[in-house]
């Protein structure tokens, strides 16, 4: 039977499955598979390309999303470089090529999902988490203050897994290669690139998968006042014969004693397990700000629910597909300069095989009989009677108004005759509907930068 804790990490992985089908039909969208959809083909359900090559149609995509998070993603780069979040300062000297790349990377996941989660660990490093293997309880607070739990699933070689949890003891190592052995010799060759939607306790083929937890628990601690320094702290509960002695010292001296009453202390622990619930290493957390060490937002964060950038501009880039199709069929169904010929006009001197060959010269000549009432005439039909060419200019103008990424933002349509201040000043205004999606995702990274900061310079604590 596996631990409650392990449990209790699954049934938070398995509250998000909707989270997670959601944000995997937005990456879909976002990176060009847009006819992925399920829909009702008579009595069974197919994929959306699958009923439309069935009935005759060649889909097409015109993928729209992707320029619009691109153009996101270098807006915000700017905007890191003129506040200088990859200074000197901010980085000590570290990670000056790698942090850019990896803030733009979870950018684009912020977009696409509305979660952002970084693991920020001095020993390890600054690493992005992937919402597919992350886990947090059910959270209200915009600002993530009502975590309890979190964590995440790793998919560990066997020799990081000797190095990180053998600890130097033989009898330790042979107990890990029992354990695991089974999961790292199920080697099957995946494609680069595709992601393995393994459930909660299944690793990627090779790989073992191992849970790390992380815990608010409650435990009882004295807390104890100095009268005599103005120091005030929690002690473990086996200190209290230590403080009788230090007191009993004080009242021969004639000093003030130390106050410790009892009292609930909260504190962030961490837990790894096996994926069969046993229990690999624990500890509490070895930061000196006593938190675990990841930093998330959620955007928008209504109600528990997440609405993502990208989910805004969904049906339009569908319907966008669709107009593009509709106009496709019609000119392709469109009568192109087709030549209606009477059979009454025909000389008796020539055969329909010298006609249509007269056709095609640019400078042929047919004679006709000029006998009957109708003469020869050419059709061509318009295509843009229907104004499908007028609805598609409509839907990519509401593209650009949902999203908030307009002309300005993407260097179109600027006047020759305009200067760079005005210029300028067209990008700022165009900012202002991305300013709140911007400023959240830049308060992630200025908490990193501070934490960092912190750790810095005061250190790491031991466990």
């Amino acid at each position: 039977m596996r631990n409650h804790l392990i449990g209790a990490a699954r049934d938070a992985w398995l509250a998000a499955a909707e989270f997670r089908r959601r944000r995997d039909r937005f990456k879909r969208y976002t990176y060009g598979d847009q006819w992925s959809d399920r829909v009702r083909d008579g009595v069974r359900f197919c994929a959306e390309k699958e009923q439309l090559y069935l009935s005759g149609k060649q889909p097409y995509t015109n993928n729209l999303i992707r320029q619009l998070v691109k153009t996101v993603v270098g807006r915000f780069r700017s905007m890191a470089a003129e506040r200088g979040y990859y200074g000197e300062a901010a980085l000590h000297g570290g990670h000056r090529v790698r942090l850019p790349e990896l803030d733009a990377r979870l950018l684009e996941e912020f977009l696409i999902s509305g979660m952002a989660v970084q693991k920020i660990d001095p020993e390890h490093g600054i690493e992005n988490v992937n919402p597919r293997l992350f886990f947090i309880n059910s959270v209200q607070d915009p600002c993530c203050r009502d975590l309890e739990l979190i964590g995440e699933c790793h998919d560990m070689s066997l020799p990081e897994i000797y190095a990180r949890f053998g600890h130097g003891d033989i009898g330790r190592l042979a107990f890990l290669k029992e354990t695991f052995s089974h999961q790292a010799a199920r080697v099957v060759p995946v494609e680069i690139g595709l992601s393995d939607d393994a459930d909660f306790f299944t690793a990627a083929p090779g790989k073992c998968r191992v849970i790390e937890l992380w815990t608010l628990d409650s435990v009882s601690r004295l807390l104890c006042c100095d009268p005599l320094t103005g120091d005030v702290c929690y002690r473990t509960m086996d200190a209290i014969d230590d403080i009788e002695r230090t007191n009993a010292s004080r009242r021969i001296a004639g000093q003030e004693p130390v106050e410790a009453v009892p009292d609930i202390q909260f504190v962030w622990n961490c837990r790894w397990y096996s994926s069969s619930g046993i229990l690999l290493d624990s500890y509490p957390s070895p930061y000196r700000h006593g938190m675990h060490p990841y930093i998330l937002r959620l955007y928008p964060l209504t109600d528990g629910e997440i609405h993502p950038f990208v989910e805004d501009v969904i049906d339009q880039q569908r319907y966008i597909n669709r107009l593009i199709m509709m106009i496709d069929k019609m000119m392709a169904s469109a009568a192109k300069g087709v030549l209606l010929f009477p059979m009454d006009q025909l000389p008796e001197e020539m055969e329909w095989q010298d006609v249509f060959d007269t056709w095609a010269r640019s400078d042929g000549v047919i004679p006709i009989t000029g006998r009957g009432a109708t003469l020869p005439q050419q059709v061509v039909t318009p295509t843009d009677g229907v104004g499908a060419y007028r609805l598609l200019e409509l839907q990519m103008k509401l593209f650009d108004n949902i999203s908030g990424v307009g002309d300005a933002l993407q260097g179109r349509n600027i006047g020759g005759s305009a200067g760079a201040a005005v210029y300028d000043r067209q990008v700022e205004n165009a900012t202002i509907a991305l300013g709140d999606l911007l400023e959240t995702f830049a308060s992630l990274v200025e908490e990193r930068i501070a934490l960092c900061m912190k750790q810095h310079s005061e250190g790491r604590s031991g466990k």
